[in-house]
Order: structure tokens, then sequence, then C-alpha cells
């Protein structure tokens, strides 16, 4: 089967992977409707074009906490990227450095952060989780800090592991062998089997149930590097991310996998922007399949998106080389996409374009 967009690698991979292993990078929480919603609601929203506009030339670079990136597309943080091929989290850092994108790292990567730095050209970032134990939170952070990390994305969305019952029925567990590299020596061989889903257990045995809006002050105290939070899903909260101090935020419901029947991420988006208006820069994640996805996120205020499912499909599909595959597809969807909208970069991605 010859790929040619991003559903096309989900079905290879799917045919790849084990069946606990698909179940848990696709999966969603209870009844995955918000999982569906996230792509669903792209298809709701329309396009104006316009015409006879010069497109002969199309610019997709953008810029990112100052960071210039070559289209606005970043890779967001998934766990466990070995079990779909075993150079993981490795060959995504080196696809992300040929496509001159941003990686965001997890905290629960199967490779460690100075490996994925030494593999990039150093433009990856960190998302984290806080710990029960905040020594190894701090710990944590000046280690990645050491490795060359250049901004830290705090995971706020998750004080408990929403139930996802496809890893509940699989008892989710890591493969023999793996371990996460980043939490090395407090991290246990395996994962606890508590709620019949190690990682579950695992979530509600460290991290930090009681995190709140104070402790980005604490956060930002650790730490000299940019500080995002992750997982803002209202206005009112993107507010209160600007006014303890975040440096970016991402509109992000976990990829579906927390709180089941909250809204799709690109629903949430314009009520954000419109709130924070300019004051921060807002990211989105959550659904992105196509290059017109891409600018309809970017049209209603977000500088970039970030995708996760894509890049563990062509990732287990084709190893690296996947990986660079989905970022070309998604790349050459955009480019099309803004060429027949009448935009030749993309600052002229506006509301506009937007169907009312």
């Amino acid at each position: 089967m010859t790929a040619v967009s991003i559903s096309d690698y989900e079905i290879i991979a799917k045919e790849k992977l084990s069946q606990s292993a698909y179940d848990y990078y696709s999966s969603g929480a209870n009844d995955e409707i918000t999982l569906r919603e996230n792509c669903e609601a792209y298809k709701r929203i329309f396009l104006i074009y316009r015409v006879l506009k010069d497109v002969s030339k199309r610019d997709l670079t953008t810029e990112v906490l100052g960071n210039k990136i070559s289209m606005p597309l970043m890779i967001a943080p998934t766990a466990f990227h070995k079990m779909a091929n075993e150079s993981g989290e490795v060959a995504v850092a080196k696809a992300a450095t040929k496509a001159g994108t941003i990686m965001i790292l997890s905290t629960l990567s199967n490779s460690s952060a100075e490996e994925v730095t030494k593999a990039s050209d150093g433009n990856i970032w960190f998302q984290l989780y806080v710990f029960k134990d905040r020594e190894i939170t701090v710990n944590l952070i000046k280690r990645v800090e050491n490795a060359g990390c250049k901004a830290l994305v705090l995971t706020v969305d998750a004080p408990f592991l929403g139930l996802r019952e496809r890893d509940v029925k699989n008892k989710f567990n890591l493969p023999d062998g793996f371990t996460v590299k980043n939490l090395e020596p407090y991290y246990k061989e395996k994962l606890s089997l508590n709620h019949d889903s190690g990682i579950a257990g695992y979530f509600s045995e460290n991290l930090d149930p009681s995190l709140n809006w104070k402790d980005i002050e604490w956060l930002k105290s650790k730490t000299s590097l940019p500080v995002l939070i992750k997982g803002i899903g209202c206005k009112e909260d993107a507010l209160l991310a600007v006014q303890y101090g975040a440096d970016g935020i991402v509109v992000s419901n976990h990829g579906g996998r927390q709180l089941d029947t909250c809204r799709a991420t690109i629903d949430v988006l314009p009520e954000v922007a419109d709130a924070v208006s300019g004051k921060i820069e807002i990211m989105l994640d959550g659904g992105i399949r196509r290059g017109t996805d891409i600018l309809k996120a970017i049209a209603l205020g977000a500088k970039t998106v970030l995708i996760g499912r894509p890049v563990l499909w062509g990732l287990a599909a084709e190893g690296e080389n996947g990986v660079s595959s989905v970022l070309d597809i998604l790349r050459n969807e955009l480019d099309l996409a803004m060429a027949l909208c009448g935009c030749d970069s993309v600052s002229k991605i506006t509301k506009d374009l937007i169907a009312k």
C-alpha cells in the first residue's frame, strides 16, 4: 500500500503494531466521543477561498517563542515511542530536524533527553509532569536543561488519568525491557498494575493532583526556560495562564484521552484567542489530520499546531522515514490549501477565510 494521507499511515501502522500498542496510541477516554470530535469538528468548518491572488510563491515559515520553524506544525509529546519502532524518540527527533520544526519530548519517553537532543539540532522542548515528590521534578528540570531542551511544556489536564477502557481490557503495560529513561533512577522497572492499567497506576501513585495555579510561579522559579501550559480548555483558564506568567499555552484535551464529552479543541480555540488577544502565543493539538485542518487552526488564532498520533503512525509504518513522510504530507497539503485560498504566506491566513 502506498501511503498518500495520514489515514493511510494509520492503516499500515495498525497492521504492524500489537493490539495493545495500537490501542494505547489510538484510544480515548470512556466512549471516545471527544476523541472523535477532535477530528469531526474540522469537517464542520468551511473555508472561503479568494481567487486571482499571486500565489506563485508561498512562504510557510513562522516563529514560535522566537524560534523560526519551516511551517506552523510541531510534534506533540506522546509516550513510549519504542513500542512503535526500536529507534523510538530518536527517530522522531531526526525527522523533526530534517523538517525544520520542533519536537516536544514526553516525560514518559523510552529514549532519554540526552539521546534525543544529541540526535537533533537542539530544537527540542520538554513536556513536564509534576510529581508528588517535587525533588524528582526539580532534578528532571535540571537534567533536561543540561541536555539542551529549549522550553518546558507543563501538562495540566491530567491530575489523574482518564479512564481508557481499551487499556484496562488489555491490562496495558510496557513491554519487557522498556523503561521511562528520563525518570531513571526514580522509575520502577515495570509500571504498577493498579487500576488494571500500568499507566493509570503510575499516574495515581506518582503525579501530583494538588498542582494549582500558584505552582506556575514555583515552576518558573526553578528554571530559566520558557514555560508553556498544555491542557487549556476554556477562555477562563487561558486568562489565568496569562495572569500567572505562562510564556505560551496549548489548547488541548490530551487527544480526547482525559475528560470525555469535553469540546473539540478547534471549537475552544476562537474563544481563547479572543480572550488572550495576542498577550501570549497559542498552540493547539487534537484532531489534525489534513493541511486544511492546520490552515483552519491558524485562521482561528493558533500560532502553530501540534500533531501526536500521525507521528506515531509514521513511526510504526516506516521509522524515521515514515515520520518524515507524515510531515511532508501535511506540509504539502497546507501549501496547496494556502495557494487555493489565495494566501502566499502564513501571515495571510486570517479569520476572513472561515465561513460564518
